[in-house]
């Protein structure tokens, strides 16, 4: 009699040891170094950007973090730290582009957002966070897009707006920085990673 097909495996194991139910994903199984780790492996654009290194999810987050806070100076380390987090589920999943995110479906949504709402249970943070919470740090998302393309990864002026519409409130103190994007090396963009989660984790 032949043996019963066992199912497929569905964790994954982390390097810090850690093995993570991608279908029920659990906060105990999730560590911010696992993370930063990942997600400073994961390629923005596909890889299809300037520079000796692929501008990593990593620094796009902190990108994000950083334009969240340079808009509201009042948000709160629990706010920022959601913004950090926003594309946390990367670390597993890898950075699909939007085009094929849609062609997927809503299945993918479901999923990544499960692995989210884990995310967010592990480092104090609500499961899913308020529509405008969401739609402030979507906003972000948009503008670090915008500058990402421009600076990065060739697109022109005139085509980053027509899909992510023009920055706004990006002057003053502090604004060079968003005017000058590096990609960094992996363990360097692991590092900041980590670094500006260790400013606000609870």
């Amino acid at each position: 009699m032949p043996r019963k097909a066992e199912p497929p495996r569905a964790w994954q194991r982390m390097l810090s040891g850690r093995r993570l139910d991608l279908l029920n994903p659990s906060p105990l199984d999730i560590e911010i170094e696992d993370i930063a780790h990942g997600l400073a492996r994961v390629a923005r654009w596909n890889g299809q950007t300037r520079g000796d290194h692929a501008f990593s999810v990593a620094q796009h987050c902190v990108l994000v973090h950083d334009i969240a806070a340079h808009l509201d100076p009042a948000l709160t380390s629990a706010q920022r730290l959601a913004a950090l987090l926003h594309d946390a589920p990367e670390y597993v999943v890898g950075d699909m582009i939007s085009p094929f995110k849609a062609a997927l479906g809503l299945d993918y949504k479901a999923f990544e957002n499960r692995l989210l709402a884990a995310i967010h249970i592990r480092f104090g943070l609500p499961p899913a966070l308020p529509t405008s919470a969401e739609a402030f740090i979507k906003a972000c998302d948009r503008i670090a897009a915008y500058l990402e393309a421009t600076q990065l990864a060739g697109f022109s002026l005139v085509e980053a707006e027509k899909f992510f519409g023009r920055p706004a409130g990006l002057a003053g103190e502090g604004s060079a920085r968003f005017t000058s994007l590096e990609p960094l090396a992996p363990t360097a963009a692991s590092a900041l990673y980590l670094a500006t989660f260790r400013r606000h984790a609870p």
